[in-house]
């Protein structure tokens, strides 16, 4: 089934774009600061582990710090993901059309949730708020 394309201004997706590919490029530097991108899987990270010494307690360090960075990574590579998702979305002319019930996604969601690839009404339903 062929996806239906969007029907959104093509100004209004301009804006959306570039509030897009400004949190893009914030997700990329926050990223960039305490891992390395894996150069053979797309939108991967990984947290660096830092080397403090080999004292027991510098080995505590190590952990607690990896232990705070790892879950930070994991969140934002999820939306770095949904940031490249939305950019692809725009490149193919679906960007506002819900993934679930092919219907548009309205324009104050979009403001709200520029990422977005849900209706309101579907996103509702998969998250038990009906």
């Amino acid at each position: 089934m062929k996806k239906k394309q969007s029907n959104l201004d093509p100004k209004f997706i301009a804006e959306i774009k570039a509030k897009i590919l400004k949190e893009k490029n914030k997700l990329e530097q926050e990223l960039a600061g305490f891992a390395t991108k894996n150069p053979h899987v797309t939108d991967d990270y990984d947290a660096e582990y830092p080397e403090y010494g080999d004292k027991n307690d510098d080995n505590a360090q190590e952990v607690e710090r990896y232990t705070v960075r790892k879950p930070l990574e994991i969140a934002l590579e999820k939306s770095l993901r949904d940031v490249n998702n939305a950019l692809s979305r725009m490149e193919k002319g679906t960007y506002g059309i819900c993934k679930y019930c092919d219907e548009p996604i309205g324009e104050k969601r979009l403001i709200a949730r520029p990422n977005s690839s849900a209706c309101v009404s579907c996103k509702k339903t998969l998250t038990n708020e009906v």
